[in-house]
């Protein structure tokens, strides 16, 4: 089911927000779990038997480890690690490491893998980060089934995110208090601007990068720039609207979890832009695979190394293509390089803001050209080989123009202070998303294939 769809907003979401607001307080878990459960199987019931693999996994092993009150062998976790990637690794990779592998020897034979389940690698990382933190003695055993199976499937996150911890929600998911009427509007209007950034914004700007992307001749270095600028707008305002909406669902039911962007594009290095942008996945690489081999602790080399590997599996987590690895790299080199001989360096820092800004965000729009996966006829765009623009990649630009623009603005501009009226914004913003979403339908989010 997606957020954007009739289906959600006027019926699904109504009725979950409103029964359990009423529902007694024993019921409200076993709710939450059949509404969560029936998210997630509505458009392919056949990905429920995954998800409920995912569940008994994890909470039956946590037990099994556990048991009798005794600390979890290394063993033990690197079982329950690999019995988790499993899943992932046929459903999102088996595709890839047979094309690959036929590539490379000129043996084998044409796989194209599976159809990927949607949010399997969102829930697959809470599901060992939960096992991880139980080794770690960060969190207690859930011996709940229902408990932990609505931590794993809970169904505002549970397609793209944020990534929730467990130690994030166990003692909401325990108390699962009953929302208050402020919080539900506080939640609806939250939810309301991560409607309008996905339907308004998102989208629009996916249907600029469209026009561009499917004939680069056509488009010329003019189109290619303004059409990988809008694919930037795109991305950002898709998956951070999903996030707003994923947190105001959940602060509608009473739950608070992590916040998943603050204003990335006004970042003034690259270091500061990933501490900005998908700050869960950033802080899930950080706990479970920086820190532990090693982080910055045991030099420079080692630092970088690790760096390394941590983009390498970043950009594979992305996606099953090479694109997605190289797009990792690339942000490994330039925070090497950032952290070597910029950061904290007098020069560095007598430099403008906005110029560290306006370098920091080309950097990262070069990124999206990689992660996009368009190739040689892309750059070959982007660097005049097509010329400047056909007459219909100017009047497309133009017309465009003004959804740019705001954007830009909000992307780039500091955020408004909020005035008494902001409360009223919310309705308007939904019936002009009701409106857009009846004139041109509803386009998925692009984090859905990851």
């Amino acid at each position: 089911m997606i957020f954007s769809s009739f289906t959600f907003l006027l019926l699904f979401m109504p009725c979950v927000l409103l029964l359990y607001r009423v529902m007694p307080r024993r019921a409200r878990m076993p709710f939450l779990l059949a509404a969560s459960l029936l998210f997630y199987g509505w458009g392919n019931p056949a990905w429920l038997l995954l998800i409920l693999f995912s569940m008994l996994l994890n909470w039956g092993g946590v037990l099994v480890m556990t048991r009798g009150g005794r600390k979890p062998s290394r063993a033990a976790l690197a079982g329950m690690i690999v019995l988790n990637l499993l899943p992932l690794l046929w459903f999102k990779y088996a595709g890839f490491l047979a094309d690959t592998w036929r590539q490379l020897t000129g043996t084998g034979f044409e796989f194209s893998g599976p159809g990927l389940p949607a949010g399997i690698s969102f829930f697959t990382f809470q599901a060992m980060s939960y096992v991880m933190d139980v080794y770690r003695g960060e969190a207690k055993p859930q011996k709940s089934f229902i408990t932990f199976s609505v931590y794993l499937s809970l169904f505002p996150q549970l397609v793209a995110g944020p990534i929730v911890r467990y130690t994030d929600l166990e003692a909401q998911l325990i108390a699962h208090p009953k929302p208050e009427y402020p919080e539900m509007r506080e939640g609806l209007r939250r939810f309301c601007t991560g409607l309008a950034k996905k339907v308004l914004l998102a989208d629009a700007m996916g249907r600029l990068w469209g026009s561009m992307n499917g004939n680069f001749a056509e488009a010329g270095t003019l189109g290619a720039w303004t059409g990988l600028l809008a694919f930037s707008f795109q991305i950002f305002f898709d998956f951070s609207g999903y996030s707003d909406m994923a947190i105001g669902l959940c602060r509608g039911m009473g739950f608070r979890i992590p916040e998943n962007f603050d204003r990335p594009y006004r970042a003034r290095s690259l270091t500061e832009f990933w501490r900005r942008w998908h700050m869960t996945l950033t802080d899930w690489f950080k706990a479970y695979v920086y820190i532990p081999l090693g982080g910055s602790r045991k030099g420079r080399v080692r630092r970088d190394l690790n760096v390394l590997v941590v983009w390498a599996l970043t950009g594979l987590w992305h996606g099953a293509g090479w694109n997605f690895v190289l797009w990792g790299l690339y942000f490994a080199v330039l925070l090497i390089l950032e952290k070597r001989f910029l950061l904290g360096k007098p020069r560095w820092e007598r430099i403008p803001g906005w110029i560290r800004q306006a370098f920091t965000f080309f950097a990262v729009l070069l990124g999206w050209g990689l992660f996009s996966g368009f190739g040689t006829e892309l750059w070959k765009a982007l660097l005049g080989g097509y010329g400047a623009a056909s007459p219909a990649a100017l009047l497309k630009c133009a017309a465009y123009a003004p959804m740019l623009l705001v954007c830009a603005g909000i992307s780039f501009l500091p955020a408004p202070k909020k005035e008494p009226w902001a409360r009223f914004a919310a309705p308007v913003l939904m019936v002009l998303c009701f409106a857009a979403l009846a004139a041109q339908g509803y386009a998925p989010f692009v984090y859905f294939q990851f």
